[in-house]
């Protein structure tokens, strides 16, 4: 194979690998270097120094660092099990199981979370959630349940709020990822099942579950990395009160408005460059987990 033959590819490709490094190799590496900065609105984007760990050491020595990680994580994996994954696997083995076109129509009114505008979105779940007469669901179902005069959001329903309306969203998306990966199962496995006696529940073991191995760390991936870097939820519902506050929206809130007495843009990037790290290394427990490298081989059914 010739020189010119083997840059072929490169060629067709230098137009997205430009756009990639532009667009998200230079802001990493400028968000990373900026992490050992003390710049902020005080020091200007002139006068600005190094000052090595400092931020870092800051930030893990702070009071509320601690009840920030832990929310995170509780925000993230109940969203995750409940919704993400949980209600989405649910709703598309049930509308797998149904006529196609009533399993059409339901996917459809599942869908509606997703492609409605995010802003308009979350403003009507806050509209709920607020004082008489919008917030039907605050008045008639949290303040009898949980308490409150009924002036505002409930604080014990603050995460009730917030995990739901994300949730839903998240539970459309896995719900579209495993509904291809059933509809993709062999016909012929179906029918064989159910000429040998099979139920429901065992053709969902032994033939749903099993395909689902490779959707579910797709799923189950790219859903941590949304939510530990989504916050505006949180930001519109709460604004970080109540106990909701997250890793990202302290990130945010740190680099771009007063949290800490001005716009700290060197503390807020060291923020981000932890997120990213435990992005990463959630990605890969996830695919230890989920043994990454028997997924790439060719699937087998397991024998009924």
């Amino acid at each position: 194979m010739g020189r010119g033959t083997r840059s072929t590819p490169w060629l067709f490709m230098s137009p997205t690998l430009l756009l990639v490094t532009l667009f998200f190799a230079v802001p990493v590496v400028l968000i990373l270097v900026l992490s050992f900065t003390d710049m902020s609105t005080a020091t200007g984007l002139r006068s600005w120094n190094f000052i090595g760990l400092r931020n870092y050491e800051q930030i893990l020595n702070h009071p509320n660092s601690t009840v920030v990680a832990w929310a995170t994580v509780f925000y993230v994996g109940v969203t995750l099990a409940l919704f993400n994954i949980g209600l989405g696997l649910v709703i598309a083995i049930l509308t797998t199981h149904i006529p196609r076109r009533a399993g059409f129509l339901f996917r459809g009114v599942w869908l509606l979370p997703r492609i409605t505008p995010v802003v308009v979105y979350i403003l009507m779940w806050k509209f709920l959630a607020e004082r008489a007469p919008y917030g039907v669901i605050n008045e008639h179902i949290m303040v009898p349940l949980l308490g409150g005069d009924g002036s505002g959001l409930v604080p014990a329903a603050a995460w009730v709020f917030v995990i739901v309306t994300n949730g839903l969203v998240g539970a459309s998306f896995g719900m579209i990822i495993f509904s291809s990966a059933i509809e993709s199962i062999s016909r012929d496995h179906m029918n064989a099942a159910l000429v040998d006696g099979c139920g429901m529940w065992q053709r969902i073991r032994y033939l749903v579950l099993p395909s689902l191995k490779w959707p579910l760390l797709f799923v189950t991936t790219y859903q941590t990395l949304s939510l530990l870097t989504s916050f505006e939820y949180i930001l519109v519902l709460t604004d970080g009160n109540f106990g909701t506050r997250v890793w990202s929206l302290w990130a945010y809130q740190t680099a771009l408005s007063n949290y800490f007495g001005n716009f700290q843009y060197g503390l807020g990037a060291a923020m981000a460059v932890i997120l990213v790290v435990i992005g990463v290394a959630a990605s890969i427990v996830y695919l230890k987990f989920f043994r990454f490298d028997e997924l790439v081989q060719e699937p087998k059914i397991e024998a009924l």
